[in-house]
């Protein structure tokens, strides 16, 4: 891995740090975890031990300071070993955390922030439904206002983070009103054990098996007027900002896989004998492994310069789309080949590459799936 000139001691000594936690306790549990579909609130627990719960929070609310990159790497790292508990970090911090952070009252924040960055309580976002993904405007959970409640009624899937043991509640994209046809879309936190709030586990998955997915359910579920969260109508705003962050995330899952299927092949290529030598020896195998290494350096670099930029405070929703849209499909085309790289030794479950090809292809699909991606892009182009 090439030193980026974005990167300073510290991130250096964080990428060790949860290197090694990967490593020492999520490794040697993740085939067992993928094999079973089964969410593990230890390790949920332990990553909140080491800080990666609100790493990129403010102190004031419980969360680590650190900065965007910080946060980036620590998925990255978790990605290389396990995309799924990437994935329970990713989800909670970008989706979960973040949007209470940046549009909740000081109320709010107080309130939901600080339960929220120890690693005892997880926090999801809930856009998906049967007819709203990519079309956010299809939404058909509702919110009707009766005195000082709201009452939600409807459905959400595909949620992650959103039926464990410890998930602690759910932002909603609701539909508030109904103006000339229009649907004004508000969000809303919604808390675990309010009274007509259920969850059902969706299970059976071809990746991140061992990260939570859950559908939600609504059925005359009140929750108090000032759970609204940001202003009333602003629900896609507040959508698309998080999801700017959000793709950030999904990139670093990418990228993060990408380094680990790379290992994986670089290794067995130099393990695997044939024709009386390493496999690794042959130009064929050599140019596979040459090119995955530059796919990675290049997704490296884009995605921290991408981090960077929110750093500052300058525009990145065009460059986020384009960061997760390339880790995406570098994830895709490394996994890909270190398959190929194995031959029929990666096509079984005992070896982790069956593994990470699994994982990878939900990125292609979450959080923006690569033709929506491109069409952000172009139209962020003018087009």
């Amino acid at each position: 891995m090439s030193k980026s000139v974005y990167l300073s001691e510290n991130h250096e000594q964080l990428r060790l740090k949860i290197r090694n936690f990967a490593e020492t306790e999520i490794k040697p549990k993740a085939k067992e975890l993928d094999d079973k579909e089964e969410f593990s609130v230890e390790l949920s627990r332990r990553m909140g031990e080491i800080g990666l719960f609100g790493i990129n929070l403010s102190k004031e609310y419980g969360g680590h300071g650190l900065d965007t990159l910080s946060y980036i790497i620590a998925v990255e790292e978790l990605a290389r070993v396990d995309s799924s508990q990437a994935a329970t970090i990713a989800a909670h911090n970008s989706l979960g955390v973040y949007p209470i952070y940046k549009f909740g009252t000081e109320e709010q924040k107080l309130k939901f922030l600080p339960r929220l960055t120890t690693g005892e309580n997880l926090w999801a976002f809930g856009l998906t439904e049967k007819n709203a993904g990519s079309d956010a405007r299809g939404t058909e959970t509702r919110a009707e206002k009766h005195g000082d409640q709201w009452v939600i009624n409807g459905e959400k899937q595909y949620i992650t983070n959103g039926s464990t043991p410890i998930s602690a509640g759910v932002t909603l994209q609701v539909i508030t009103d109904v103006k000339d046809g229009e649907k004004e879309l508000s969000t809303i936190l919604v808390e675990h054990g309010t009274p007509g709030f259920t969850t059902e586990k969706m299970g059976e998955k071809l990746m991140w098996r061992s990260a939570d997915t859950a559908r939600l359910y609504f059925k005359d579920v009140h929750v108090p007027v000032n759970n609204l969260l940001g202003e009333l109508g602003h629900g896609p705003n507040n959508m698309f900002e998080t999801l700017d962050g959000g793709r950030l995330s999904i990139a670093a899952i990418g990228l993060g896989l990408a380094q680990g299927a790379f290992e994986m092949a670089v290794e067995h290529s130099k393990r695997r004998i044939q024709f009386g030598k390493a496999i690794s020896k042959n130009q064929g195998i050599a140019f596979k492994i040459s090119d995955m290494h530059m796919k990675i350096e290049h997704a490296r670099e884009y995605l921290y310069k991408v981090c960077w930029l929110k750093e500052q405070g300058l525009p990145y929703s065009k460059e986020s789309a384009m960061a997760k849209l390339f880790c995406s499909e570098i994830a895709r085309e490394v996994a890909d080949e270190s398959l190929q790289v194995h031959g029929g030794y990666g096509l079984f479950k005992y070896n982790d590459i069956e593994r990470f090809y699994r994982d990878q292809r939900l990125l292609q699909i979450g959080e923006g799936s690569s033709e929506i991606l491109r069409l952000v892009i172009a139209r962020k182009l003018g087009l």
